[in-house]
């Protein structure tokens, strides 16, 4: 049997995680002048040095467990869950989302990452999925650990998108957790705006047995 691209909707209710994010709830809107009420669109980051290089075989939505493996990822499994629309609220479907990140430890399984943390051979690490026809779209994966940037400058844990879909720009950036001490600090967050901060840090939804789950909806703007 194939591996699924994305967790299933149908799967995500049977595990008790029903999505909270179908629509745009919490999304930032903004007043044009002639009265017409639209989305923030979700502030663009730079992509960084460890966007993969290496073709891999999994790039599915589990990032946990990669396929011919026995043991799952080291870390705290995480799902996140959102929806992708343009600025209007319109779902954008089949919207290819890639998605990459360091492990547990901080580490990426890049050759340029000079950080001295462990590999974790059981660490999926990157994923191409697509959203479906309503925009939604799911992953699995762990919380990805800080890691030093420069002798000065701790990241906050965070995960880099890059997502592009019919009619719409290209977008890369990146989501931050809530609750993180490292985020005030963070020299590429701290550098946007209250409410840029706001759209690019997940939502936390709740637990469901070992598992964390956060919302994180996308808005694109148009091409």
């Amino acid at each position: 049997m194939g591996v699924k691209r994305m967790i299933s909707r149908r799967k995500a209710i049977k595990l008790g995680l029903a999505s909270t994010a179908l629509g745009v709830v919490g999304a930032t809107k903004i007043t044009h002048s002639w009265g017409r009420e639209m989305l923030m669109p979700t502030p663009a980051e730079v992509e960084g040095p460890f966007y993969p290089i290496t073709d891999q075989h999994d790039k599915d939505a589990d990032l946990t467990l990669i396929a011919g493996h026995k043991k799952h990822a080291n870390g705290q499994p995480i799902i996140i869950e959102g929806t992708v629309t343009d600025i209007n609220g319109m779902p954008v479907n089949h919207a290819v989302i890639e998605l990459w990140q360091a492990n547990a430890s901080g580490k990426y399984n890049h050759p340029r990452d000079p950080n001295p943390a462990p590999l974790d051979p059981d660490f999926q690490g990157w994923a191409v999925i697509n959203s479906d026809r309503n925009g939604f779209y799911s992953f699995k994966t762990v919380k990805p650990g800080a890691y030093p940037a420069t002798k000065t400058w701790i990241r906050p844990p965070h995960i880099h998108f890059k997502i592009s879909g019919n009619n719409c720009r290209i977008l890369t950036t990146q989501l931050y957790f809530p609750d993180e001490p490292l985020n005030e600090a963070d020299l590429l967050l701290r550098n946007k705006s209250l409410k840029e901060q706001s759209a690019m840090i997940a939502k936390f939804v709740g637990k469901y047995e070992d598992m964390i789950k956060f919302s994180y909806n996308i808005v694109l703007m148009p091409g």
